[in-house]
């Protein structure tokens, strides 16, 4: 799952899989690169707005479906919160701060297969995988930390 998001252009990508490119899809994708905060649909609408503003939040919902459905960005999930997105295609895990509740990308050291890492099962076969991890981003961490000094 090598995915070079330079490979092809955002137009060439959505063309092949039989997809219009539209204002409204541009606006969604522009949003989610513009500030790669793994935004939630409704946030992503709040930030379109301004420069769309007749697009509704359903449009938003089937803009980032197509986006996701054309590999130009990953739906992420967590628990039962609302879905988010990651115009970030490189393989990487995603930290979920239980203090703010932002989500950051965690890259991979080195460039290994799932089966180099895991003890998987003979004979498995692994089409993609999501690794996440919970705690306290570092913005979060070192408040607590700060926290902790000033009790002692």
């Amino acid at each position: 799952m090598n995915r070079n998001p330079e490979a092809k252009s955002y137009d060439e990508t959505i063309s092949e899989k039989g997809f219009r490119f539209t204002e409204q899809r541009r606006a969604v994708y522009d949003a989610l690169m513009g500030k790669r905060d793994h935004p939630t649909a409704v946030e992503v609408f709040m930030r379109v707005k301004g420069k769309v503003p007749t697009i509704s939040l359903a449009t938003v919902y089937n803009c980032l479906e197509t986006l996701t459905d054309c590999g130009l960005v990953k739906t992420v999930n967590h628990d039962r919160e609302s879905a988010r997105y990651c115009p970030n295609l490189a393989e990487h895990a995603h930290l979920f701060c239980e203090s703010c509740g932002g989500v950051t990308d965690i890259p991979l050291r080195a460039k290994r297969r799932a089966h180099d890492i895991w003890d998987l099962p003979p004979d498995v076969s692994i089409s993609h995988h999501e690794i996440s991890f919970r705690g306290l981003c570092p913005k979060c961490a070192k408040a607590a930390a700060r926290q902790t000094t000033k009790c002692k």
